[in-house]
């Protein structure tokens, strides 16, 4: 059974819920020490007031002694309790961000299709910025708190001076924070509408920069540009209005900050005139009139970021509140198992079926580049085993009963387009750092000549996307990875597009070696692939039309030899 913690949250409201329990323990041991803070704040004007009245009645030097060792104790106590509460509430807030930053990573990295009108940049801000924006929420309420009593501790002190006092304080406390909540609405509006707008713009640039080299191919720079710029202009023009918004608030607010305190000095000062209250009750009132601005200010603007953690927790409630297109199963595979598609109605794959048996080298030949992308986004699993007809197996277990771990486990699709990641050559073959087969997969995918040309080795470091690397050295790196993850079954699209004829040979020989008693099959249009291959399936128009060896196909099959012929 889940825990509250662990259940997929359905609002930003539950997703703040959430952060407040969970983090209950910590802001109650800030809310503590930064009231004591705030009480420590608001006694000092009051022990200046004290001070000032025993100096004028009793004019000796003990009692000189005795208020600055008072004065002294306020202010240790003032410097630690800060201190100690803020690193205490930091921790948390940093702490609770990153959790909501790993589950909203885990739900953009599930291989589950989710239903969720977000792109991977939006996805990659929610869980940056809008992570912690709502861990915010760990330190906004103990502020609150804490501010709060300081003004009750003002207004209380006053209030023994002289109740109109007291009552000024507190009556001008409700009434600015009635005039900010309503402004603070609009905040919240404008905020959510930003980030959203943000997020948009940074889904742009991650297209943009994926689509680089095609759009250099065919000349849309400009016009990908002029794209990108209309969506950054728009994130521009709603900052602004945040921006003005918020100005608009901050001025509001320490305006009316400034009023109050005004009021309460020059009520002070009349009081003090016609004899209601002393001297050191006057220096004490203005004291703290001068004093409250500061804890009003954070109280009032407290509004303001409870709206903005609500907005980013509301976004990220779209991300971990979108219900899974299908539900994985529980079952796992038995180990080196066959591959069978049966019936897979999908896209452009009309009623396909074939069979890969255990250690099989089988290469499929499609005709049509789409029946092979849809092939391949079938076999690894980018489309829910609920969304096509027909089914998939793995060692006579369908697809959809089992589990997502234990599908990547058994079987591995490397698409033609892998990404490559910034680090180094043996960080993008092995990432977890625990594969035996790095140096034959090296070997295999003849990427030995990369490794040679670096004194570095594997160790020689690859930048983001690969972008100091040639796209034939890119693609037999990812081959290269592919091969050492040594997985039951391993499905290839496409893997020597970007290499060499001469290249292309070596690696088909060597795939077919490594992967000698090991299930593969090869998505391609490669006579050297095709060749190695321990039988050729022909896919034309979505279904298997034509199965044998490469060479007999060549001989017999006037259609196939005019499609991979070269």
């Amino acid at each position: 059974m889940s825990t509250p913690d662990t259940q997929r949250p359905r609002t930003g409201a539950d997703i703040l819920r959430t952060a407040l329990r969970r983090n209950i323990g910590a802001m109650a041991g800030g809310t503590a020490l930064m009231g004591l803070y705030q009480a420590g704040e608001t006694a000092f004007p009051i022990a200046l007031g004290l001070i000032v009245e025993h100096a004028l009645r009793d004019r000796s030097p003990g009692a000189l002694a005795l208020s600055i060792g008072a004065l002294a104790v306020i202010i240790t106590t003032v410097s630690l309790s800060w201190r100690f509460g803020m690193r205490i509430l930091q921790k948390a807030n940093t702490t609770e961000a990153h959790r909501w930053r790993v589950r909203v990573a885990a739900c953009g990295l599930k291989p589950v299709a989710r239903d969720v009108d977000l792109k991977s940049g939006e996805v990659l801000t929610i869980a940056t910025e809008d992570a912690d924006q709502t861990a915010d929420i760990i330190e906004v309420v103990p502020l609150l708190i804490s501010s709060l009593v300081a003004v009750l501790v003002a207004a209380v002190a006053l209030g023994l001076a002289d109740l109109r006092l007291g009552l000024l304080v507190i009556v001008g406390t409700v009434a600015i924070l009635s005039i900010l909540s309503v402004m603070s609405k609009r905040i919240g509006t404008s905020t959510r509408e930003q980030q959203a707008r943000v997020a948009r713009a940074g889904a742009k640039v991650a297209d943009l920069i994926t689509g680089l080299r095609p759009l250099h191919g065919f000349g849309g720079n400009h016009q990908a540009f002029l794209s990108y710029r209309s969506v950054s202009t728009e994130a521009k023009h709603q900052a602004v209005t945040v921006a003005r918004v918020n100005g608009v608030y901050a001025g509001t607010a320490l305006a009316l900050n400034a009023i109050l305190a005004a009021a309460v000095t020059l009520m002070a000062g009349w009081l003090a005139f016609a004899g209601r209250i002393t001297i050191g009750e006057l220096v004490m009132a203005v004291g703290l009139a001068q004093f409250i601005i500061e804890p009003l200010k954070l109280f009032s603007e407290m509004p303001k970021y409870v709206m903005i953690a609500r907005a980013s927790a509301e976004r990220m409630a779209l991300v971990l509140a979108a219900p899974p297109v299908t539900t994985p199963g529980t079952e796992r595979p038995e180990p080196g198992g066959d591959l069978e598609v049966d019936g897979v109605r999908y896209g452009t794959l009309r009623r396909l079926k074939f069979q890969v048996s255990a250690g099989e080298f089988v290469a499929i030949a499609a005709y049509q580049p789409r029946v092979a992308a849809d092939l391949a986004a079938v076999l690894a699993v980018r489309v829910p085993p609920d969304a096509y007809e027909g089914a998939v197996r793995i060692s006579g277990r369908d697809l959809a009963d089992l589990s997502v771990e234990a599908v990547r486990e058994h079987l591995l699709v490397n698409p033609y387009d892998a990404e490559i990641f910034a680090g180094t050559l043996r960080s993008n073959i092995d990432p977890p750092g625990t594969s035996r087969t790095v140096s034959e997969a090296v070997e295999a995918s003849m990427l030995t000549d990369v490794v040679a040309l670096h004194r570095e080795g594997l160790d020689y470091g690859v930048r983001d996307r690969g972008a100091n690397l040639s796209g034939g050295q890119r693609q037999r790196l990812s081959l290269a990875r592919a091969l050492a993850a040594d997985t039951d079954v391993l499905v290839l699209h496409d893997p020597t597009t970007a290499v060499d004829a001469v290249t292309e040979q070596l690696i088909a020989r060597n795939v077919a070696k490594l992967r000698r008693g090991r299930t593969t099959v090869v998505i391609t249009s490669s006579p050297a692939l095709l060749d190695a291959a321990d039988r050729v399936l022909v896919l034309d128009d979505g279904v298997v039309t034509a199965e044998d060896t490469h060479r007999n196909l060549l001989a017999g099959d006037e259609e196939y030899c005019l499609a991979v012929a070269r």
